[in-house]
């Protein structure tokens, strides 16, 4: 059931939610007695840490009076919720009237619609998430869900016997949000989930909702469903891989040239080129956290090197098998904990601005890419020299919007510094016994 197709009409009440500067999603219940077509926050919200404290970064107004803003929606888009009778929309940030130039799904709005522009028709996009699941240990914490059985590329109760992945899938269908494949990951108890390819927003929306219903039916079960980047010392991280392509008037893919050696379009190939181009300062959006470095090194499959590759799973750029219609790029770089729509957007901004200046890619990789590739660029150490990077990009802070730039950089220096000053359970394993 697509969205369009259901109105307030149908529920008791609708939930009204949007995304903040983290991803998480934001709203309130509205009864549908109740109900117009915005619902009243206070700004200030941007301006709160994952620790609840407040901070005062440009554009949430802390110290302005923590004003009021609006999520603006329409009815038409008011979807089936994966809570029985209830209706769920995503809506935009305004702030008196006008559009909050803070929002991530704005960034995403304005960076397809500039896309379009340069590259003459309309984005598309769809997206892989991985996650593990928790399920709570002995003394209360949590712990790897117990899947002995459990193998790569699973279906079934092998992988998932708590029967989760079914209800996730089933609501997911109830909810209009298109889940093309679902399999267990490599390791354990990790899974993926890929969201349908449509026009840019509207996948990244469909992904923004997943997310949230993925995390709320786990608990509802007791389970800990993390999209967090490495929450498990022993395995592998999760990543948040977004494919993009470009859809003529006609329907036509703009990345696809059957008339090249390798079937990519010149505007495909500046794409690759506008996105190593701005590596590092992607590498700060694309991985918003401190944990997010510990995935992001050699060896993870993780878009580390600044590099491409044809059908290569080892590159931050990979040129999926398909041609024709199925041509696209596929970005690896994102860590699962990103932000949805800033990822997305970085990802269309940084192929919009390689598009713009006709430039060619690098050779691709032929080695392994794994500990070495044919490149020394890589991505910054930690989230501090990312930010470093991000802010030294004035061609990539300007393309993508300095207002939501300089708050999400703000935000993102306020949490390296409680980082930076906290004592870890490794220093005092590693120095106190000895100093």
């Amino acid at each position: 059931m697509s969205a369009s197709a259901s109105n307030s009409s149908n529920f008791r009440r609708i939930r009204v939610l949007f995304p903040d500067q983290y991803g998480f999603a934001r709203g309130k219940y509205v009864p549908v007695s109740a109900a117009g077509d915005d619902v009243s926050f206070s700004v200030g919200i941007f301006g709160v840490g994952y620790d609840r404290d407040l901070i005062p970064a440009p554009g949430a107004e802390v110290l302005e009076g923590l004003g009021d803003m609006h999520a603006r929606y329409l009815a038409k888009d008011i979807r089936p919720c994966w809570e029985e009778g209830v209706g769920v929309v995503v809506a935009d940030a305004e702030r008196l009237g006008k559009p909050l130039e803070i929002s991530p799904r704005l960034a995403a709005r304005r960076a397809a619609e500039a896309l379009a522009s340069e590259a003459g028709g309309t984005p598309k996009m769809g997206v892989e998430l991985e996650f593990y699941v928790l399920q709570r240990g002995d003394d209360g914490g949590w712990v790897p869900l117990d899947t002995p059985s459990a193998y790569c590329y699973g279906t079934g109760s092998l992988i998932d016997p708590e029967g989760l992945f079914t209800e996730i899938m089933d609501a997911a269908a109830r909810c209009g949000i298109p889940v093309e494949t679902a399999a267990s990951e490599y390791d354990t108890p990790q899974f993926e989930l890929a969201v349908a390819y449509d026009d840019a927003l509207v996948a990244l929306d469909n992904t923004f909702l997943l997310k949230q219903l993925c995390r709320e039916i786990a608990l509802r079960r007791g389970l800990l469903l993390t999209f967090m980047g490495k929450p498990l010392g022993d395995r592998g991280g999760s990543g948040t891989h977004y494919h993009l392509s470009v859809s003529a008037d006609d329907g036509s893919n703009l990345f696809a040239d059957e008339r090249a050696d390798d079937g990519l379009s010149k505007a495909a190939k500046s794409g690759i080129a506008g996105l190593l181009t701005h590596h590092e300062a992607l590498s700060a959006i694309c991985a918003p956290t401190v944990n997010a470095y510990k995935r992001l090194i050699p060896g993870q499959l993780s878009g580390y090197w600044a590099n491409w590759g044809y059908d290569h799973r080892s590159v931050a750029v990979r040129v999926p098998s398909g041609r024709g219609s199925a041509a696209r790029l596929e970005h690896r770089l994102a860590d699962g904990a990103a932000n949805i729509y800033l990822g997305g957007a970085a990802m269309m901004v940084g192929a919009r601005l390689g598009v713009a200046a006709a430039v060619e890619p690098p050779p691709p990789e032929m080695g392994d890419g794994l500990e070495v590739a044919n490149t020394t660029r890589c991505a910054p150490e930690n989230l501090s020299l990312a930010l470093d990077a991000l802010e030294a990009d004035s061609e990539f802070v300007e393309a993508f919007g300095r207002e939501v730039i300089d708050h999400f950089v703000f935000m993102k220096r306020a949490e390296w510094a409680r980082f930076a000053r906290a004592v870890t359970d490794w220093e005092l394993n590693e120095y106190l016994a000895f100093h």
